[in-house]
């Protein structure tokens, strides 16, 4: 990817506290790939975690995203280095990893996202490293400045290490799943007292650390409020929502 492409630029843009708005991809089939990737979001991530993606689907998703130069994260489905590994073989820009819950658990995944003595295994002859057409120092070089790694806080136990998960280096953006924190304080409502609670401490810590902080939002208006806040980071609605939302639209005009 050439020094100014969406691809290329992201991760700075990311570490640098831009506004990054995405959405998630939920429907395994390529073309979708193809399609989000000619819009004017900043990234398309992937949820590998709970919609029913195999690998040779992630793969194609992704070989789409990249022709049209379009960022890409992959939600994987638990914090296993094999599953980081397909991802970014396959040419993602990076991953987002659910349920970090210590320290430990997220240098462990930074550890595994990169190269390195006990770190991600090589293999020139994968897309991320152009099918071979790129040298070995020449792979690890933009690997190193582009590669990003994306810590999901949505546990009790991640609320109550904020403080050492935040303090891990190698870590990118810490992204709040907020309906999984739900569940685990035992509520029925992403508004819930005990929910928002641990919300603003993770916002309000992260602030204060200088981390990058991100979260789903259902709609554009909380995350401007959010913002002021200090969240800079927003995946918001999925392909899924924009079927849906605009079907339902247009029946509506024929409803009048």
């Amino acid at each position: 990817m050439s020094e100014g492409s969406r691809i290329a630029t992201f991760k700075d843009r990311l570490l640098g506290g831009k506004t990054i708005a995405g959405t998630f991809l939920k429907t395994p089939v390529a073309v979708l790939g193809e399609i989000l990737g000619q819009t004017s979001l900043d990234v398309i991530c992937i949820d590998a975690e709970h919609a029913p993606f195999d690998r040779l689907t992630v793969d194609s998703v992704l070989a789409n995203l990249r022709l049209k130069d379009m960022p890409s994260l992959v939600r994987i489905p638990s914090p296993r280095e094999e599953h980081l590994l397909s991802a970014l073989d396959s040419g993602a820009t990076g991953i987002l990893v659910p349920h970090i819950t210590s320290a430990k658990q997220a240098a462990d995944m930074v550890q595994a996202t990169h190269y390195g003595r006990k770190g991600r295994g090589f293999a020139g002859s994968t897309r991320a490293a152009g099918f071979g057409s790129r040298s070995v120092e020449e792979h690890l070089n933009l690997s190193s400045k582009q590669t990003v790694f994306v810590a999901q806080i949505e546990d009790v136990e991640a609320v109550d290490a904020i403080d050492e998960i935040l303090a891990v280096d190698g870590v990118d953006a810490f992204f709040i799943g907020r309906m999984d924190l739900m569940i685990a304080l035992g509520e029925t409502s992403a508004n819930a007292k005990s929910v928002m609670n641990a919300v603003e401490t993770i916002v309000d810590k992260s602030k204060k650390s200088g981390r990058t902080i991100g979260m789903f939002t259902p709609t554009v208006e909380e995350a401007v409020a959010w913002k002021s806040k200090g969240v800079s980071f927003f995946l918001l609605g999925s392909d899924q929502g924009f079927i849906i939302n605009g079907a339902n639209a247009l029946a509506r005009k024929f409803e009048k």
